[in-house]
């Protein structure tokens, strides 16, 4: 998949050591249900656990025209048969990177993949309760709130609350005609 500044490729194993080296950072991992000591090794069985799956798929973000790779998706709970699927990761790896619209691309890139591509009725997201950077960009692109999920992940032993957002294939219809 490709845009203006960013192309989407499915990752590959060698990214194990980008996503490795991005996902200690503490300003990556805090809004995530990840623990903190997240390691190599379990990002790679991970890896090789999601490839097998075919309701999991995992992107790379890369940053035209270098080809440098910047950030992260992970698709998960993608049901061909109730057409839905959920965006669940999402990040640009580093502060330099952020504040630049490239999150905000790569989300609608992967908005038009579920809903044209694979003809998706639903796409979820969820975002931690305090993730306000979070919650005003998927408001923005045309996410509905649906609610609190309460102790819905787990964050270093301890249970977090998220908080649901959906969009369905006649909202993003409307919004790309409306544009």
């Amino acid at each position: 998949m490709e845009s203006k500044n960013l192309i989407l490729r499915e990752s590959v194993f060698t990214d194990c050591m980008l996503f490795a080296e991005w996902e200690q950072k503490p300003d990556v991992s805090e809004f995530f249900t990840m623990n903190d000591d997240r390691n190599y090794e379990e990002i790679v069985t991970n890896f090789v656990n999601y490839t097998q799956d075919p309701a999991k798929e995992m992107y790379t973000i890369i940053l035209k025209p270098d080809d440098k790779p910047i950030g992260r998706i992970y698709l998960s709970r993608i049901d061909r048969e109730e057409d839905s699927m959920d965006l669940t990761r999402i990040y640009i790896a580093d502060e330099e990177n952020r504040g630049k619209g490239y999150g905000e691309e790569a989300i609608r890139m992967i908005l038009e993949y579920a809903f044209i591509n694979l003809h998706m009725e639903r796409v979820t997201i969820d975002h931690f309760v305090k993730n306000e950077r979070a919650a005003f960009l998927y408001n923005k692109i045309g996410f509905q709130d649906e609610g609190r999920m309460r102790h819905a992940g787990k964050k270093n032993g301890k249970y977090v609350d998220l908080c649901l957002m959906s969009m369905l294939r006649a909202e993003y219809y409307d919004k790309i005609h409306s544009k």
